[in-house]
């Protein structure tokens, strides 16, 4: 069965069995304006293993299309305007101009110069990747402290440490806060598809993604759902498959990565998003 889908129940367990309630003072509202109020707890570090299958939740359905969209938003086209977007994940945060701020992408595109040249964050590891495989500053960072104010919604999936061992790419990704039914089975997805990509561009193998998440928690108005999740049946992980002869990181589109023998279990019906 997904191993995928055994990490989340057992997170989930653990924050409705052990985790405690956010105090009275809380930033997210529902969409009627309701404080949304979530049980919480921290410092969770869960690991998988890209050599053995694909996390992706089988629970219910993960859209693969959308998650590498809005993952190559971000790392590809380090963009920050909602409309280059094919879904609305980000329509909530939208700002008066169209984007979403000095947010996520727009940080992977500020250029820094160093010694040898001027480069991007993704450019930069791209180019470390391939000359010095054994760095230990194989780092992407969109939490800058200065653009903060700037930005309409302070990352949560913030930084990627890469680490390659015996021509294996691993990741650890770091986050600052996680909505569990929300987001935490398309971010796995998204990062283990990141790590992919980087590995099929860098002729390595894809090894392990490391997710640490700081403040992991389950809205008070998922939680009905979150049960419901944890009492059903889990499948076996599907086959990821890439298009092979993409190996150029900015070539990679969504329509290049496939999903064989992905069964999953029925939809939840509408949940509400916390904002």
């Amino acid at each position: 069965m997904s191993k995928a889908d055994q990490i989340f129940k057992a997170t989930c367990r653990k924050i409705l069995e052990e985790g405690c309630w956010q105090g009275e003072k809380v930033r997210a509202v529902w969409p009627d304006g309701e404080p949304a109020r979530a049980k919480k707890i921290f410092a969770v570090v869960n690991r998988y293993d890209l050599q053995e299958e694909f996390p992706i939740l089988t629970l219910r359905k993960v859209p693969l299309t959308n998650c590498v969209d809005e993952l190559l938003w971000i790392w590809q086209k380090k963009s920050n305007l909602v409309s280059d977007l094919k879904s609305g994940v980000w329509d909530a945060w939208q700002l008066e101009d169209g984007s979403i701020g000095k947010a996520y992408g727009y940080q992977l595109g500020k250029k820094t110069n160093y010694r040898d040249g001027s480069y991007d964050q993704v450019d930069r590891l791209l180019k470390d990747l391939r000359e010095n495989p054994d760095s230990r500053r194989l780092i992407c960072n969109m939490y800058n402290i200065d653009d903060l104010p700037g930005m309409a919604l302070y990352p949560c999936a913030y930084s990627m440490t890469f680490h390659v061992d015996n021509g294996k790419l691993s990741g650890l990704l770091n986050q600052r806060s996680q909505d569990m039914l929300v987001a935490n089975g398309w971010n796995v997805t998204q990062y283990a598809i990141l790590l992919h990509m980087l590995a099929q561009a860098s002729d390595l193998e894809p090894g392990e993604l490391v997710h640490v998440i700081a403040d992991a928690h389950i809205y008070d108005r998922h939680i009905p759902m979150i049960e419901e999740l944890l009492e059903r049946k889990e499948y076996p992980a599907p086959q990821l498959v890439i298009n092979p002869l993409i190996k150029d990181f900015y070539d990679f589109k969504p329509e290049h990565f496939k999903l064989i023998n992905y069964q999953y279990g029925p939809a939840l019906g509408h949940i509400p998003v916390a904002i």
